[in-house]
């Protein structure tokens, strides 16, 4: 599928809030795995906000980190119900303030591409995703 596809799959209620990018990321990361889902979603977040005339609106960091917090949560539920049931704490959208400054995350270089974590680290390496 197509990021638009994705897109218009989740956002059938016209909206597109936290929980939806959270849905579309789920089904971006159970479709390609989250190394290529990190690309895949990025820059259709990045060309959706272009061509919304909000370029502004995508940040790097944190669209990489969403989808790498998804890709750890994932098991194998077969819906999206069933997965946030399972991880509550992802409908939280302040949930990157458990391992980031606000003030990291608010500057340049987090916007414009991948900052680690400054509070703790990711709950994962490597080596367990």
């Amino acid at each position: 599928m197509t990021f638009d596809e994705l897109f218009d799959d989740v956002t059938a209620g016209g909206r597109f809030g936290h929980r939806e990018h959270v849905h579309l990321t789920w089904l971006a990361v159970r479709a390609y795995g989250v190394e290529a889902a990190i690309g895949f979603v990025s820059e259709g977040i990045r060309r959706t906000a272009r061509y919304a005339g909000a370029p502004q609106k995508y940040h790097a960091t944190m669209s990489r980190a969403w989808v790498e917090l998804v890709g750890f949560h994932l098991a194998d539920e077969a819906d999206f119900e069933t997965f946030l049931a399972r991880n509550p704490a992802l409908q939280d959208k302040r949930l990157l303030s458990r391992f980031y400054r606000s003030a990291t995350l608010a500057g340049a270089e987090a916007r414009a591409g991948w900052v680690g974590p400054d509070l703790q680290p990711f709950p994962w390496t490597d080596e367990t995703r």
